[in-house]
């Protein structure tokens, strides 16, 4: 009786363990931001990395839109829904479109909840519901929960155009009179236009068509590389980001203050007193120049082996493919011409370190003086490509 009793107890603990196992272990759910840091399903990192690969200028807003940088040429706003658009806001962006700017506006779909001030600037309603269609994919399970609009007026970076893959969602309502619907399905609209002054706007029914997800079905990718060919486009992470707490009453500071100082006074009061201080021990170290003469003594007595030397090249072709998408296992001078391209370094800068460094691999010994030219070389072309040095050589 009494065994059975412990490996009942014994069975209930191992029970407890595993079910904490099991909830501890599961993955935090996708998160729905369509910003540029998420690499999930609804997130837009694909498309950030994509208009980078294609040369295009897109960089992020990360301060309040009445700061936004000259020169840029179209502004996303990605259903931001971590802090509203103010109204001071709403009228730089109105600035920059009247000045020939583009705003590309994916709309939030609960309307009236997150971005009022920009909703009734723009005058939008909710339409009807968007009907399922599977055209264009193909499979019925490529992308389930999709449905698929038609470009109906190809304007601007619609032109060329012909089916867009959002989400079988509501569409949206522009109450403008000079508003003018682009695409959708049956009786409802999913992107809508509208010309303000030298530039124009563009309001879209749900971020659907940036997501991770979906960027790649139908000219989704089209789209956004022709709004991208315009000029610098900027993409909104500021409003997508919690705004800041409010700060701590004065009365809470007031009160902290007082518990510090009654328990300072404590502290002075009862503490145990150690006598007089007793005079600092002054630690005299050997300079970090005698440990740099020291591993230069031991190089010269320990000379360079040639495993050194391909260690520079395999490091060198590691960064190029962190830094540049250039696979390690690419021929030279393949690799030299996409550094070229890439990277803005000559091709010749890389072909003749490699070269040097495969002369030395034939000689029988190495004299530390030519492993260290390699190796100027290499780190020359190492901090070119990281950023932290300029093309031009010494």
């Amino acid at each position: 009786m009494k065994n059975a009793r412990t490996v009942a107890v014994f069975g209930l603990l191992i029970a407890l363990a595993l079910a904490m196992g099991l909830s501890t272990s599961r993955e935090a759910p996708d998160s729905p931001i369509a910003s540029v840091e998420n690499p999930g399903p609804q997130g837009a990192r694909a498309l950030f990395l994509f208009l980078r690969e294609e040369g295009r200028a897109v960089s992020t807003q990360l301060t309040s839109l009445e700061s936004l940088a000259s020169g840029t040429r179209t502004l996303v706003l990605a259903a931001p829904t971590g802090r509203p658009v103010s109204e001071e806001e709403v009228r730089a962006v109105e600035g920059f479109v009247q000045e020939g700017g583009t705003l590309v506006y994916l709309s939030t779909r609960e309307l009236g909840m997150h971005q009022a001030a920009l909703e009734t600037w723009l005058r939008l309603d909710e339409g009807p519901l968007l009907p399922a269609s599977e055209r264009g994919l193909s499979t019925d399970l490529a992308d389930a929960g999709g449905t698929t609009v038609d470009v109906w007026l190809g304007a601007g970076p619609f032109r060329g155009l012909t089916a867009l893959r959002m989400s079988q969602d509501r569409g949206l309502r522009m109450d403008h009179p000079d508003a003018v619907p682009l695409a959708g399905l049956g009786g409802a609209v999913a992107v809508w236009r509208r010309a303000l002054g030298k530039g124009e706007v563009y309001v879209l029914a749900g971020a659907d068509v940036l997501e991770n997800r979906r960027l790649e079905l139908l000219d989704n990718a089209r789209l956004w590389n022709a709004l991208a060919a315009r000029g610098p486009l900027v993409i909104d992470e500021y409003h997508h980001q919690l705004a800041p707490p409010p700060p701590l009453s004065r009365g809470i500071w007031v009160f902290v203050a007082q518990v510090l100082a009654v328990g300072g006074v404590y502290v002075l009061s009862r503490g145990t007193r150690f006598g007089a201080p007793r005079p600092v021990l002054v630690e005299k170290h050997r300079s970090a120049l005698e440990y740099v003469r020291s591993m230069g003594w031991l190089m010269r007595r320990s000379k360079v082996e040639k495993d050194l030397l391909p260690e520079l090249d395999k490091a060198l072709r590691q960064r190029l493919q962190e830094r540049l998408g250039i696979s390690p296992a690419l021929e030279d001078a393949e690799a030299a011409r996409l550094l070229e391209e890439n990277g803005g370094i000559p091709a010749s800068h890389y072909l003749e370190a490699k070269a040097e460094l495969t002369r030395l691999l034939t000689q029988p010994t190495i004299r530390p003086s030519d492993y260290a030219r390699v190796a100027r070389l290499y780190a020359h072309l190492e901090r070119t490509v990281t950023g932290r040095q300029s093309l031009i050589r010494a």
